[in-house]
């Protein structure tokens, strides 16, 4: 009786330490690209000062990555960065929502009224590649020295490819899927909302990061351009005094406020997809 109990405890603590092993192998295999990720950004910086030590590469024009590093606690304390991030991520977000919540609605009804396709899908194409930042002094008449300048800039350019790729969402959902909610007797709000809409997600959110990555571009740019708020009056400020180190850490929060946007729309993402 012992010795069989004895057993049964070892093939249970076999069983669990298993179990461990292939958990922590699990939560490796998740990690394991964040942390070559990591491993490469290092790998790129330090390359990067070795050759502007040895003169590979021009210090007056790339600053040493130690310079930089250096420079984000002057750049923080000095240049009020924080608020201009704010400001930078809330016309970033205000913009996001736009064209998100517009370009969906545009795309589904493009998509459902074919004659609305035809006449205007080249037009968002052709807008998608026109350079929107051009367009900056009209929306300063329009909307004045303000943040809404920058708002409309970033929803102008960021909306033709949430559109065109909610078009092709819709467009590739298989027949199969739309002949069993028809079977079941779903009303048409019915089949959009428990079949289409699920099925063009991951075509919709490729949109809304590619509109998220032309609203960034050019709401920075806008700022950039005539001087107001936010990390693209900095960067144009540091530039003009010649603060490279300083220059790039701005560029560095940019990048930032992308990677937040980025991080939170693919949660968003997996979160639908759940619930679907």
């Amino acid at each position: 009786m012992n010795g069989g109990a004895g057993a049964a405890g070892t093939t249970v603590a076999k069983g669990s330490s298993q179990a461990g092993g292939r958990h922590r192998d699990d939560r490796l295999h998740k990690a394991l690209p964040t942390l070559v990720g990591i491993a490469s950004v290092i790998g790129f910086f330090l390359v990067a000062e070795l050759l502007i030590q040895f003169g590979v590469l021009n210090r007056f024009i790339i600053p040493p990555p130690s310079q930089i590093l250096g420079s984000f606690g002057r750049v923080i304390t000095e240049e009020h960065v924080f608020s201009r991030f704010l400001l930078t991520a809330t016309e970033c977000l205000t913009a996001g929502v736009m064209i998100t919540v517009i370009g969906v609605a545009v795309g589904v009804a493009m998509h459902r009224f074919k004659l609305f396709q035809q006449a205007c899908e080249t037009w968002a194409a052709a807008l998608a590649s026109a350079p929107m930042v051009l367009c900056y002094p009209l929306f300063l008449v329009i909307f004045g020295r303000s943040a809404w300048t920058m708002i409309i800039m970033g929803f102008v350019s960021g909306l033709p490819p949430v559109i065109l790729k909610t078009i092709e969402g819709m467009a590739g959902i298989r027949k199969v899927l739309i002949n069993v909610g028809r079977s079941f007797n779903l009303t048409r709000s019915q089949q959009f909302w428990k079949i289409q809409f699920p099925a063009a997600l991951p075509s919709i959110f490729i949109g809304v990061r590619l509109g998220l990555i032309f609203a960034l571009i050019n709401i920075v740019g806008t700022e950039f351009l005539i001087n107001f708020g936010g990390l693209g009056q900095l960067i144009e400020d540091l530039a003009e005094r010649y603060d490279l180190p300083g220059t790039y850490a701005a560029v560095c929060f940019v990048i930032l406020v992308s990677i937040l946007f980025f991080m939170a729309l693919e949660k968003a993402e997996r979160w639908l997809i759940r619930a679907d």
